[in-house]
């Protein structure tokens, strides 16, 4: 008889994270369905959640340790013979080079970080501090800007998307890529509401840019030229929240001349956008009484894109678009994702360190470098650095020069495929998980999700690895040494904090690994299984001391919960609720309590920012003669996700990735739509299936992320699934400040396959999508 149960959980494609329900059968999830309980998503679903069984059930997964031969393949070992050799290469590594010569690499995968936190403190009880993941990839340019504007990298902008009259689009599809809750359902509304309108800029007309009121079809990599000339004919027309930034932002004047110096027409010209439409677009924004701005990749991916989210930050303000409701806002934190690290510096590439992150732009020169703080060893977590990470060949070259390479994943990856040890870790519904996207204003939501089915045989939660590792190396005590604790934590919370301090007090070289002793002390008291949220109890004891009131009314409680016991409250709320919690409730008036800056108000002049918006030239637009097509590389569509899915077969759309091009350029090019065209850069060349789409704009191309992976087909062959990316980008194609890549911006060429060689890839595709599944 099937034993089936619905089984409350979370969404891990995105970092929206919509709250969902599996039905198991017999152990393996078979369905998906949108929890209705949840209060963020309550009932949505996308598409895309319908195919997580295919994530948590394939036939890549990793059941025991691996040991890497001298000949390139790999034995299994048991976790005990894994943990100590680790250990005692780690130890090695740390008596010669100091911990400092070894770095993460990612830390909690794609909208899950409970592995994160475990992850981060080893690291720092090695010594380290050195983290790269896909937010350094992706965000630090925008991190960079918030902790100019607002005083800390940590302060982070939301969009009140529900409630704004117009909505402006930069750089993102939402349609598709979602960005905000319940993404498809909002866009919806305001279509059919003649009252509320939608600006999008993309130089695609992508599913969202065909639903708006105004799509700028900017030039690919023109961004800051159209930004600029937009908000100078703003400050032209006089068409600013005066009172706005007189009670609230510092700097105007500065930015005020250096915006009027924008020369308007050449700037359009640039961008290849009509001056009536930026015309157009002024009157919209100057019409609307509340703006929201929803940016994403697309300028923070994309050419000067530091300079693009200082750009957007000033349209938000100089409009007065936030602290509003329907506009833009600050949100809480239970635990910042991310840290504020202004004026640290990484001595091996000598690189500013921005949110705590380090760019993978820089992991090869970090490891390759002639540098006595260069690197030694990575741990990788959760992560594909020889998928994701630009140039494909050069991290591949960095990876095999490494002393110790171990990767902790739940399939082998390119990235273990390079390692010296591999680590089966439970999938994230198998385990605790949480995530820490927590973007929203007023009520921000906070979901601590039990495993849903059971952990694969020989496979380990985050928390264990890292517990046996650092017992190993001698630096993470006994259950003896914290039984007196765990039984506090039986007895009573507050018996637990005296306990807990005293502990820590007497042992000050256990700070770092706090995460670990909260596990396997007051995680025994939590409810479902969900210790490895224990290091979520003083995240909630510092986010009730910061904002009192927006928890009491997340909560729903009064004055009969005192002050020093509502920490402890919310902790208990968060992980004893399976489908979410409100964390907390802001009004809209105490946004300006988020701001980190002792007046509360924002810095809009940024020196460095306003220097390279001078030094900007219209000719730079242009593109290049020996690679005249760009390349958008990593798109999102309606059937890719992440790097954690393997199985093809969970794609029901465009199963090769093709290559978005449109009829003129096919044309031009002598192919047509099916066709096999490889494409080239400086750097690589890879071979795509072209696909005709009329929404592209001439000379512009678009391949999808998620793909470029071996997978096993029934006779145990790995053939590759789909275009491998990041072997045409270059990790020099870069942000100057944050280091972020212009893998929107992708300077490529074309050319026509022998029939020899497209026949080739014809059977490749041919086999692997007729054995998945």
């Amino acid at each position: 008889m099937q034993n089936s149960e619905w089984r409350k959980t979370a969404c891990n494609l995105c970092y929206i994270n919509c709250g969902i329900e599996v039905r198991v059968d017999d152990g393996r999830i078979t369905k998906v369905r949108g929890d209705r309980e949840h209060p963020r998503s309550q009932g949505y679903l996308c598409n895309k959640a319908s195919r997580i069984p295919f994530y948590a059930h394939h036939r890549d997964r990793l059941t025991a340790p691996l040991r890497r031969r001298a000949d390139g393949g790999f034995d299994e070992i048991d976790w005990d013979t894994a943990i100590t050799e680790i250990a005692a290469r780690l130890r090695d590594l740390v008596e010669r080079h100091g911990g400092k010569s070894i770095a993460l690499y990612g830390g909690g995968g794609q909208g899950n970080h409970a592995g994160g936190a475990y992850a981060n403190a080893l690291l720092r009880a090695l010594g380290s501090r050195h983290v790269f993941n896909a937010l350094a990839q992706e965000k630090t340019g925008d991190f960079w800007v918030n902790g100019h504007m607002f005083g800390s990298q940590t302060c982070h902008t939301a969009e009140d998307v529900h409630h704004c009259d117009l909505l402006f689009v930069i750089g993102a599809n939402p349609w598709v890529a979602h960005g905000f809750p319940n993404a498809r359902d909002h866009l919806n509304q305001i279509r059919k509401d003649p009252a509320r309108k939608m600006i999008v800029i993309d130089p695609r007309r992508s599913e969202t840019a065909e639903m708006a009121d105004l799509h700028l079809a900017v030039r690919p990599g023109a961004d800051a030229f159209l930004l600029g000339a937009i908000l100078a004919t703003l400050v032209r027309r006089e068409a600013i929240d005066h009172d706005f930034i007189a009670a609230h932002t510092v700097g105007y004047d500065e930015v005020r001349d250096a915006l009027l110096k924008i020369p308007v027409a050449q700037w359009a010209d640039a961008a290849d956008v009509p001056l009536d439409q930026i015309e157009r677009c002024a009157h919209m924004i100057v019409a609307a009484k509340a703006m929201t701005v929803r940016v994403e990749l697309g300028i923070q991916q994309g050419v000067h894109s530091t300079l693009n989210s200082y750009l957007e930050k000033l349209l938000i303000m100089l409009t007065g678009s936030f602290g509003r409701k329907g506009t833009n806002q600050l949100h809480s934190w239970l635990q910042p994702l991310w840290g504020n690290s202004p004026n640290q510096r990484f001595a091996a590439t000598d690189t500013e360190v921005i949110g705590g992150l380090l760019p993978p732009n820089l992991f090869c020169d970090a490891v390759l470098a002639d540098h006595p703080d260069r690197l030694r060893a990575a741990w990788i977590d959760s992560s594909n650095p020889a998928n994701t990470a630009a140039n494909t060949a050069a991290v591949e070259l960095a990876l095999r020069a490494l002393d110790l390479v171990v990767v902790v994943d739940v399939a082998m990856t390119e990235t273990a495929q390079l390692a010296h040890y591999v680590l089966p870790a439970s999938s994230q519904y198998e385990k605790t998980e949480f995530t820490l996207f927590n973007f929203e204003f007023p009520a921000n939501v906070f979901h601590v999700r039990a495993g849903v089915v059971a952990p694969l045989e020989g496979t380990l939660p985050e928390p264990e690895i890292y517990t046996r590792l650092a017992r190993a190396l001698g630096l993470l005590p006994g259950d003896n040494a914290l039984a007196p604790l765990r039984e506090a934590a039986f007895d009573s919370r507050a018996a637990f904090a005296g306990e807990f301090r005293a502990f820590m007090g007497a042992n000050p070289q256990l700070a770092s690994l706090g995460a670990l002793v909260l596990y396997h002390t007051l995680g025994a008291t939590l409810p479902d299984g969900t210790a490895a949220a224990a290091p979520l109890w003083m995240a909630s004891l510092a986010c009730a001391k910061r904002s009192p009131q927006a928890v009491r009314r997340a909560l729903k409680v009064g004055p009969e919960v005192p002050d020093v016991a509502l920490g402890d409250a919310l902790f208990d709320a968060i992980v004893g609720a399976r489908h979410g919690t409100v964390i907390t409730e802001h009004d809209y008036n105490e946004v300006w309590t988020l701001l980190a800056h002792p007046d509360r108000k924002v810095r809009l002049a940024i020196a460095p920012m306003l220097e390279w918006l001078e030094k900007l030239d219209p000719a730079s637009a242009r593109p290049g003669h020996d690679y005249p097509f760009v390349l958008a590389a990593g798109q999102r569509r309606m059937f890719n996700a992440n790097q954690i899915f393997r199985d093809p077969a969970w794609r029901r759309d465009d199963p090769d990735g093709a290559l978005l091009i449109n009829a003129n350029d096919l044309a031009t090019l002598g192919a047509s739509d099916g066709d096999w065209i490889a494409v080239r850069s400086p750097v690589g060349r890879i071979v795509a299936r072209a696909k005709r789409d009329d929404s592209m704009r001439d000379g512009q191309l678009a391949l999808p992320h998620g793909y470029g992976q071996t997978y096993p087909t029934a006779n145990g062959e790995r053939l590759n699934n789909g275009p491998r990316i990041n072997a045409l980008t270059e990790s020099g194609n870069r942000d100057p400040i944050a280091g972020t890549p212009y893998h929107k911006h992708v300077a490529v060429q074309l050319e026509l396959l022998a029939a020899s060689e497209a026949a080739t890839y014809e059977e490749q595709s041919r086999r692997i999508h007729a054995a998945s599944g």
